[in-house]
């Protein structure tokens, strides 16, 4: 595909997977039409075709091959995340030992020793769970 070559799907992302469209421009006026084939589901693994239509090997395989690239990105995104919290934790310690001011303290150690409290419930439980598997 060249810089001037629009591809032949477009996926409208949402909440759980995306509007699946074909893009069209071999029509008379030129003009970029999409049309609605599909709407898929990551979580499920589901794709419904849209407004009655039946979908092609190719519309299915590219559709498939999409959701396995989304799924793969999403994945990474979350990783990216917990590691973007870990730092975000390690600068709240750093804030709270040197810049914090009483009153901020106040206005959030509950909630942050709650929720620390909580995540190490999980992680200790996960990985006594991981221990005890792998012997």
């Amino acid at each position: 595909m060249t810089t001037t070559e629009l591809p032949e799907y477009f996926f409208r992302v949402r909440d759980n997977g995306a509007f699946v469209y074909r893009i069209d421009t071999e029509n008379r006026q030129r003009r970029i039409e999409m049309d609605q084939i599909a709407v898929v589901n990551i979580r499920n693994g589901e794709i419904k075709p849209h407004g009655g239509r039946t979908l092609s090997d190719t519309d299915l395989a590219r559709i498939r091959q999409w959701m396995e690239d989304r799924s793969a990105l999403l994945a990474r995104r979350d990783m990216d995340d917990i590691h973007r919290a870990v730092d975000h934790l390690n600068l709240t310690a750093h804030w709270a030992q040197s810049r914090a001011t009483d009153a901020q303290l106040a206005e959030v150690t509950d909630t942050l020793l709650l929720a620390m409290h909580d995540l190490r419930e999980v992680l200790v439980r996960k990985k006594a769970a991981r221990l005890s598997r792998d012997t």
